[in-house]
Order: structure tokens, then C-alpha cells, then sequence
């Protein structure tokens, strides 16, 4: 990631088609097509985190945090923007006073190489209904335009009995590399399986739309 990233509150947007829920099937809930777009993390964004963390959204990352894990967590998603070390969002659905949820990617290295990580998570109310899919694909294309050039993929590590999320990934596109032993949170270990996305091949998609006559 570059600091060419957009402003505070630039949006996000998502094409939208026909999503799926988390269980692969085309969702035709009232909001399955309302509009979905990404926002620079702020700093009115904590009462995202506190929505998220409770022990239905955070089961399979090793349960809900404390009120201060909260607050440290929020001021390093504003730190990272500030750093460059990750492209941090609120995740916005049309129609919706509140966001309802978050989404980003981080610099990290895996097997000795630099590439990104991306981790999500959608308030429970809106589960189901396609808005993760949208939102991570957002993702993904802002990681392909505005991301560093000597990072080749993005990883994803949902552990092995995530049903939704591992099926989330292979619909937006990732390759099953396999499982690996994982931490998360440190000191829990886990077992994830490995994900990768082709970044090369996204950006040479966007540079092919963007040169059509």
C-alpha cells in the first residue's frame, strides 16, 4: 500500500449483480441490492468495533475482547492509515444510518515473500445477505490500484470450520493453497487454511477496462 490511498470518507464503490449469502446461494432479501461502499476508517469509527465484538462474531478468533483491547485496536487502525501499514474501512450499506461492519488489509510476509492480509467482519444483522462478498471485492480492487507493486497477492486465513468465510473466499476469487498452523490471538494457536488472491492478474484486469476503448 502507497500513501496515494483515498482522503478521509472517500467512498468505495461496489458492482453490484446478483450476491450471494454466506451459504453460496443468490440472497433475495430486501437489502440483497442496496448499494455497498467502503469508507476511510475515522475517528468516530470505535462503536464499529464494539458492535462486532461479541461472542457470535468472534468465535472463531478466540472470543470477545476487553473494553481497552477495543479502544487500542481502534487507534491502530487510524495509526495504520497514518503509517501506511494498512488500508483500514468502514464498510456502508445504503439505507443503513450505522456502518455495519469493517473490512482492510495490512502488509505482512508469507513464506519470506511481502504480500498483503485481509480480514473482515459484518455485524451479525446484515449476515447472510451478500454485503461481505461486495465488500471484499471493493477491497481487493483497492488494494490492486492503490496497493505497493512488489506485493503479488493477498492472503486470508479464516480458520478450517469457518464455513462462511472459507466459502466467501473461493467465491471472490482466491485459490485454496491448504491449512497451516496459525495464532490468533497470540498464544491461541488455531488451524486456518491459506487462501491467496492474485493481485497481478486483478491489476492487469483494471488496466485492460480502464484502456477499452
Amino acid at each position: 500500500m502507497t500513501a496515494s490511498g483515498p482522503p478521509p470518507h472517500q467512498t468505495t464503490p461496489v458492482p453490484l449483480g446478483n450476491p450471494a449469502s454466506a451459504d453460496g446461494a443468490p440472497d433475495t432479501r430486501a437489502d440483497a441490492n442496496a448499494s455497498v461502499h467502503l469508507e476511510h476508517w475515522s475517528a468516530e469509527d470505535q462503536p464499529v468495533l464494539e458492535r462486532s465484538n461479541t461472542p457470535e462474531m468472534t468465535r472463531y478468533l478466540g472470543g470477545p475482547e476487553t473494553p481497552q483491547q477495543i479502544v487500542n485496536r481502534h487507534a491502530k487502525f487510524l495509526r495504520y492509515w497514518e503509517t501506511g501499514e494498512a488500508s483500514m474501512f468502514r464498510v456502508v450499506l445504503a439505507g443503513e444510518a450505522d456502518p455495519v461492519g469493517s473490512i482492510g488489509y495490512w502488509k505482512t510476509e508469507w513464506r519470506g515473500l511481502p504480500v498483503y492480509e485481509t480480514g473482515w467482519g459484518i455485524h451479525t444483522a446484515h449476515q447472510g445477505k451478500g454485503i461481505a462478498g461486495r465488500a471484499l471485492i471493493a477491497c481487493l480492487e483497492h488494494a490492486a490500484t492503490f496497493g505497493d507493486a512488489d506485493r503479488h497477492e493477498v492472503l486470508a486465513f479464516p480458520r478450517i470450520d469457518n464455513d462462511a468465510s472459507n466459502a466467501l473466499c473461493l467465491r471472490a476469487g482466491f485459490e485454496l493453497v491448504g491449512e497451516q498452523d496459525f495464532e490468533y490471538p497470540k498464544g491461541h494457536p488455531i488451524r486456518v487454511n491459506a487462501w491467496r488472491y492474485d493481485l497481478d492478474a486483478r491489476r492487469a484486469a483494471l488496466d485492460l477496462e480502464a484502456h477499452r476503448p
